[in-house]
């Protein structure tokens, strides 16, 4: 028959005729169809799919008739074709999966593409299709929940292959695989919940054939779908410590098993937190940490090596940390103290220091709880600071340093005498340096918290021990060439003298020739360390002691600086004088000030080398990550599917510290920095979208993002001298990335420090500085801002209503609501520079955000949203009146109920509002005003308005008051509410407010206002008295216009000597000096 071999124009006839309407033509092409033999039918389908020319209805038959030839007669067909052949169709689907215009076509397409996998599939060995299948659990595509039922029969079999140990394990890390990329579909996780215990037994077995792979795939399913676990988690948690006590198994394989734990306690911690019988089985970690060697060597060891971080006790120290972080100390506190307390008292050393290590570890996580017995765990561990051993009283001392910066500043209150000397007399044990070097290390941890009231005692007797090492260990220096002690104990002197600050004068000369004498000899390249550290504590004197006394050493310090500086091209990258030294530079730029200008060339280059250090990343599958280790200074993010992200943190330490460094630089030196402006721009602004996925959760490089984004207006106000034009280049360079980065940062503390800027940069550069594409990516992003805002409310609302929710996931609510509220304020300071820049031509575009803003003050909402709904309302009133009273419909209702609130801060908004209406509202906010006097009265004469919570809110209502009575003295009886309002000053809190009050207290005095100054000027000591208290609590300051006009008043007063008498003898000491001040002063 012709059709054996049919034409192409022939087939596309044929094609038509199958979609005929007409039965009899139809069922003709259907029987003609059927004798074409399938290899050359799967050559024209695929030629008419892939022919541009042809219909659209054609191809789509096309598409339709070849996915179903392979559903069909796959077996018959397919492996009868040429190997080059089935290259072809391949090719050809491929290629018009990614060059078909048509959506539908290429939906179908796909549909075939995914069709021939299946059967491809089909025809591999089972190991090679479970392969397939983990490494591609997505391969179903959109037909996944077709073949639902035939993945689980498939992984379920597979499990149970009692004969295959391979094929069991490869099903376990299929079915992992396919639960991870699945891990938001609930319904499927529990239609999967039923492979769990196959997936633990595989780990089981697994395990003891030397095979960690599906334990590692545990971990992953702890760390994303924790969720998954539930209905098998104490047999997780049972087998995973089980695991971690066997000694047989390698040391890798007891950790992971302990991740898995360690990581559920992060990612489900009230799950976790129900299952108490499980939970009390933790302190088994620190059978961990006794697994410690003895060691003749360790205490005299010069060099510390880097933890070994595969070591059991480290990895059961750190899983101890991060559990008590997780699940919190009301449970874990309870549980671990009693074995703590057992193992100080074990007469085997290795006990004792995993008690006190363990005790270190606990103090973040177990913070409230372990504060209320603080004497009784401080008492005890003190005993330790004279152990036999000296590795227990290395561990004490570690315990105290990081009780020291977990409780500071409580401990150093609490403990100072008892600790200071403990150390002190621990740091004489000259025959261990090792523990005599972390005593020290510990009094750093003490003193850099320490409140300087509480340390001035102790100067005298740190300052002569501290001399005493330090002469000592210089000689060992000299003679032996140890240093470890010295390196401590230089920093332990500074740390003394930056708390210290002046009081540390009389003990300057005693350090000062020795520390020179040091950077100037050790010059060698294993005393780097120490000479940097050195560097450091000469800078961090020369800062406490200030610039008087500091100067004659200045200029020979600074040519120690500059030495290292010129051989700093010679320094290794790795070399750790280069922080040392940067700091060292931005310490001296703060000392001698614009003095410092001149250094500027030799410091600029480094630093700027520095600051542009550009880390190494890669994107490694797991295979790649076993022949890199994290020893090598590369950190990593599992990214799931086998992949992880990596990061070679080498430098970027340094280059966090070198952004800090000119951020300081721009901020102290101003218009003398000005040469170096446009170089840094420059640098800061890419930094500013340095996010990689890596970078969100490296704390390291948030501060570099940080410091670029502080950078920003303070180099603006560094290239102001340069005049407007340059000026105005800048901040384009700028502007565009900070709009940016506001809408791509994920990390809310520096987003918060980039929209601060942002605001601080519209304030500086004013009207103008944006165009139409700045406000219409700038109003997109706060309103998503304000929508992720109500977001987060409904689903932190959502998890108070999850089975696993309790008091400690509620605090960690508490932690997210104050973060967006924090972002919210951001929002808040951005409008109102936009406001303040522009007025009322932004209105327009405020519009979009209105309904937004308006939802913030509902009645409903909590009490943040609603104080920062009505301080943008302020704003518009503030700065775009009489037009911001087509609003008003939206906020004076909300407003005036807000004056009476029960929360201090919603009142004092609201209160600042009534006074910006009165001031710049204009004549339609009178009614308001009106109606408002009676509330802000009654709130000012509430009985507990003084306390500390309310007296904020307060002060702006006096202010408020103040205002209606100077701008809109027809909505009140002045007479009657002016000696209330006399009574009720001065504003000591509020010092914005305050100067308001002080201006129209001066406008009354001048104009002889006769209830203000009383009959025969009666009530001038009175006056004189709220002058004085608002001098003394700095209420009145040098620069305010008013403080002149105050000075006046009182020379009037001076000029009658009865009167001055009787106005100064009302006033104690501090007033009088304070009333003295304000005369010599203004």
């Amino acid at each position: 028959s012709l059709f054996k071999n049919p034409s192409e124009q022939q087939f596309y006839l044929l094609l038509g005729n199958l979609m005929s309407p007409d039965n009899n033509v139809r069922k003709q092409a259907e029987e003609t169809y059927d004798t074409i033999p399938g290899q050359n039918k799967i050559t024209f389908l695929l030629q008419a799919i892939r022919d541009a020319s042809a219909a659209e209805e054609v191809k789509q038959m096309a598409a339709v008739l070849l996915r179903r030839l392979l559903s069909s007669s796959f077996e018959e067909i397919y492996p009868g074709l040429t190997l080059e052949m089935q290259t072809v169709i391949k090719t050809e689907l491929l290629t018009s999966i990614q060059q078909e215009t048509s959506p539908n076509i290429r939906k179908k397409v796909c549909d075939i593409a995914a069709e021939l996998c299946r059967n491809l599939i089909g025809n591999l060995t089972v190991c090679v299709r479970l392969c397939l299948f983990r490494n591609f659990p997505g391969i179903f595509g959109n037909q996944q929940q077709h073949y639902m039922e035939v993945i689980k029969r498939m992984l379920v079999q597979c499990m149970q292959d009692q004969a295959n140990p391979q094929i069991r394990t490869l099903a376990a890390r299929a079915a992992a695989s396919f639960v991870l990329s699945n891990e938001s579909n609930t319904a499927l996780l529990k239609h999967f919940a039923d492979l769990l215990p196959g997936i633990l037994q595989a780990v089981n077995e697994s395990c003891y054939q030397s095979d960690d792979s599906v334990l590692k795939s545990l971990v992953e399913i702890a760390d994303t779908a924790p969720k998954y676990l539930r209905p098998n988690l104490e047999a997780t948690l049972q087998l995973c410590l089980k695991l971690c006590a066997d000694s047989n198994l390698t040391n890798m394989q007891r950790q992971l098993a302990l991740e898995v734990i360690v990581t559920l306690s992060e990612t489900a911690a009230a799950m976790l937190r129900k299952h108490t019988a499980i939970v009390a089985q933790i302190p088994q970690m620190l059978a961990m940490m006794v697994d410690l060697e003895d060691d003749d060597e360790w205490a005299m060891a010069d060099e510390l090596e880097d933890d070994d971080f595969d070591s059991n006790a480290v990895a059961g120290e750190s899983a101890l940390d991060r559990i008590a972080c997780g699940l919190g100390g009301k449970i874990i506190l309870p549980m671990i103290k009693q074995h703590i307390m057992q193992m100080l008292q074990n007469p085997d050393w290795k006990y004792r220091h995993a008690g006190l290590m363990a005790l270190s570890a606990i103090g973040e996580g177990c913070h409230q709880q372990m504060e209320a017995i603080l004497q009784e765990i401080v008492s005890f561990v003190l005993l330790f600071c004279s152990d036999p051993h000296p590795r227990v009283r290395y561990a004490a001392c570690n315990a105290i340093g990081q009780m020291a910066t977990d409780f500071a500043p409580t401990f150093q209150k609490k403990f100072h005498d008892k600790v200071i000397s403990a150390l002190l007399q621990t740091m004489e044990d000259q025959s261990n340096p090792r523990v005599q070097a972390h005593a020290a290390a510990a009094l750093i941890n003490f003193t850099e918290d320490c409140p300087k009231s509480l340390l001035i005692p102790y100067l005298d007797s740190l300052v002569q021990h501290l001399h005493v090492i330090m002469v000592a260990k210089l000689q060992e220096l000299i003679q032996k060439g140890t240093k470890l002690v010295l390196e401590q104990v230089v920093t332990s002197i500074a740390s003394v003298a930056d708390t210290a600050e002046e009081k540390f004068v009389p003990y300057y000369d005693l350090f000062m020739p020795s520390l020179k004498h040091i950077v100037e000899n050790a010059v060698q390249k294993e005393l780097r360390l120490l000479r940097g550290k050195t560097i450091e504590c000469i800078s961090l004197i020369g800062l406490a002691v200030g610039k008087e006394k500091f100067m004659p050493d200045a200029s020979a310090v600074m040519q120690l600086l500059l030495k290292t500086q010129t051989d700093f091209n010679d320094l290794e990258d790795d070399d750790p004088q280069i922080s040392y030294m940067i700091s060292a530079w931005a310490r001296m730029c703060k000392i001698l000030g614009k003095e410092f200008q001149q250094y500027l060339p030799v410091v600029m280059g480094p630093l700027m080398k520095t600051a542009s250090i550009k880390p190494e990343v890669a994107l490694l599958d797991t295979q790649d990550m076993e022949n890199i280790s994290e020893d090598d200074g590369w950190e990593f993010v599992n990214l799931g599917d086998q992949q992880s992200f990596g990061i070679k943190t080498a430098g970027l330490e340094e280059k966090a510290t070198a952004c800090q460094m000119l951020v300081c630089y721009a901020k102290e030196l101003k218009e003398g920095f000005v040469e170096y402006t446009e170089q840094v721009v420059k640098l800061m602004v890419p930094l500013l979208n340095g996010v990689c996925l890596f970078m969100i959760i490296s704390l390291t490089v948030s501060r570099v993002r940080v410091a670029a984004a502080e950078s920003m207006p303070l180099l603006l106000e560094c290239a102001r001298v340069r005049g407007p034009e340059y000026l105005t280049q800048m901040w384009h360079f700028m502007c565009d990335a900070l709009i940016k980065s506001i809408g791509t940062e994920p990390d809310s503390d520096v987003l918060s420090e980039i929209m601060h800027s942002f605001a601080k940069c519209i304030e500086l550069m004013g009207d103008g500085c944006l165009n139409n594409e700045h406000f219409e990516e700038l109003g997109g992003i706060l309103k998503g801002k304000l929508e992720e805002h109500f977001k987060n409310q409904e689903l932190r609302q959502a998890k108070r209503q999850d089975e696993d929710y309790d008091e400690q996931v509620e605090e960690t609510l508490q932690d997210e609501d104050e973060n967006d509220v924090y972002i919210l304020t951001k929002v808040s300071d951005i409008l109102h520079s936009v406001f303040s820049s522009y007025k009322e031509k932004v209105l327009p575009w405020f519009e979009q955000l209105l309904q937004l803003i308006v939802q913030l003050i509902c009645p409903n909402r909590p009490w943040a949203d609603r104080q920062w709904g009505l301080c943008i309302f302020d704003d518009v009133v503030e700065h775009c009146s009489p037009c911001s009273f087509k609003y008003a419909e939206y906020f004076l209702q909300p407003m005036a109920q807000s004056l009476g609130d029960s929360s201090p801060e919603v009142r004092q908004a609201a209160a600042y509002g009534v006074g910006v209406m009165a001031q710049y509202g204009g004549e339609r906010y009178r009614p308001f005003c009106t109606e408002a006097m009676p509330v802000l009265v009654r709130v000012i004469q509430a009985a507990d308005s003084r306390s500390k919570e309310n007296v904020n809110a307060t002060e702006n209502c006096i202010s408020a008051v103040g205002k209606v009575m100077r701008f809109r003295p027809e909505c009140v009886n002045v007479n009657e509410v002016l000696p209330h309002w006399l009574s009720w000053l001065p504003l000591n809190e509020d010092k914005e407010e305050a100067v308001h009050t002080f201006d129209f207290l001066c406008d009354l005095i001048e104009s002889n206002n006769p209830i203000v100054l009383g009959p025969d000027n009666s009530n001038l000591p009175k006056i004189f008295l709220i002058i004085a208290d608002g001098v003394a609590n700095e209420s009145v300051k040098t620069e305010d216009a008013c403080s002149k006009r105050l000075a006046n008043v009182i020379r009037q007063v001076q000029v009658s000597a009865g009167l001055w008498t009787q106005c100064v003898s009302t006033l104690n000491e501090t007033q009088q000096k304070a009333i003295q001040d304000l005369l010599n002063t203004a």
